[in-house]
């Protein structure tokens, strides 16, 4: 199979490119108001931005730039097929203006798509790796003005209406995860230090910082979890292609739009990369569900029709991992050829 990734230098407020109803699933995480290193992004596009930090005026910025996504959200909520999923990366932010306030990043979002009819799902909150462990706000040691330091993000997830799939769809039944992915996958808890983090050939100081702040494994798992095979995949803000990226690995298409033409080079080298990430990442889960029935004391009930060894759940019988074997570059984007990724499973006993 071969899937489509398209990427698109320009204000996400408008994408045109993109034909109402044809994303399946969006992930994405934006710029978040109040930290201070977009203040200059979303001042570039709105003066009552500027005015507001100007003036230090810390609530009329935060409402300020979340108007600046709003424009972006009516847009994802005409792309967005009926049943398709919002998954959006954010985090609250603290700031000092006439005093040390949090403000709610995560709350905003999360009022603007249920008033825009969305059902909210239940969240994921993941864990950074920590700065040090010593780490303080405010007064250290002495109560009451030390302040909670912000060391997690949360993934809110959206649901708008329901998806229907036809009885035994064979790219529903192919997509499956393993069932032991899915009670890590699943679990409202992440802890991701350790996990698969930056992009992989992504050398550029500020880029890589980027791609570490929205680590590959978080996009990899949402796409997983809620969409199929085939599926389009929608970031609006793109930045280094983290989510296009997993996509690829994933086996699903893609739409991006990156207000940064600049990140062009580095989209271009990362996409190179590709096969190779790709391999290490399917191989990977093969070789730990291996592992996971190796060290298992329980019986089996199913076997993989594709792979040969047990599984626990009747859903995973036809799961079929597929690879990403070669990358033409496009006048837009990228094509990616898959192929089923080969495993033969080795039994210890």
């Amino acid at each position: 199979m071969e899937t489509r990734h398209r990427i698109l230098f320009g204000d996400a407020a408008s994408m045109d490119e993109v034909n109402d109803d044809t994303v399946d699933l969006v992930v994405t995480s934006p710029p978040y108001p109040m930290v201070e290193m977009w203040d200059g992004s979303f001042a570039a596009q709105s003066d009552a931005v500027s005015e507001a930090l100007e003036s230090d005026d810390g609530w009329g910025a935060f409402e300020a730039m979340h108007a600046v996504l709003d424009a972006v959200w009516r847009e994802v909520d005409r792309v967005l097929a009926p049943g398709g999923t919002v998954c959006v990366n954010v985090g609250d932010a603290t700031r000092t203006f006439d005093d040390f306030v949090a403000y709610p990043n995560k709350q905003r979002v999360t009022r603007r798509f249920v008033d825009a009819g969305y059902r909210p799902l239940p969240d994921v909150v993941w864990r950074k790796p920590a700065n040090s462990a010593a780490k303080f706000m405010g007064s250290g040691t002495l109560p009451p003005n030390a302040y909670v330091t912000l060391e997690h993000e949360s993934v809110l997830v959206f649901r708008k209406g329901d998806r229907d799939f036809e009885a035994n769809d064979e790219r529903r039944y192919e997509s499956a995860y393993f069932w032991e992915e899915r009670n890590d996958w699943f679990s409202d808890l992440w802890d991701l230090r350790g996990e698969r983090q930056a992009l992989e050939g992504v050398t550029d100081d500020e880029a890589r910082d980027r791609t570490a702040a929205f680590p590959f494994e978080v996009p990899y798992r949402l796409i997983n979890m809620y969409s199929v095979y085939g599926d389009t995949v929608l970031d609006p803000f793109a930045g280094t292609g983290t989510t296009a990226v997993a996509a690829a690995c994933s086996a699903r298409n893609s739409v991006g739009y990156e207000i940064d033409d600049t990140l062009d080079e580095v989209l271009g080298d990362c996409f190179d990369r590709l096969p190779r990430l790709s391999e290490t990442v399917v191989h990977g889960r093969l070789e730990r569900h291996a592992d996971f029935v190796d060290d298992s004391e329980r019986d089996f009930s199913y076997e993989s029709s594709v792979y040969g060894f047990p599984v626990v759940t009747r859903g995973e019988r036809d799961l079929l991992l597929r690879r990403a074997v070669a990358v033409d570059r496009t006048d837009h984007g990228f094509d990616v050829e898959h192929a089923p990724a080969d495993y033969v499973y080795r039994n210890d006993d």
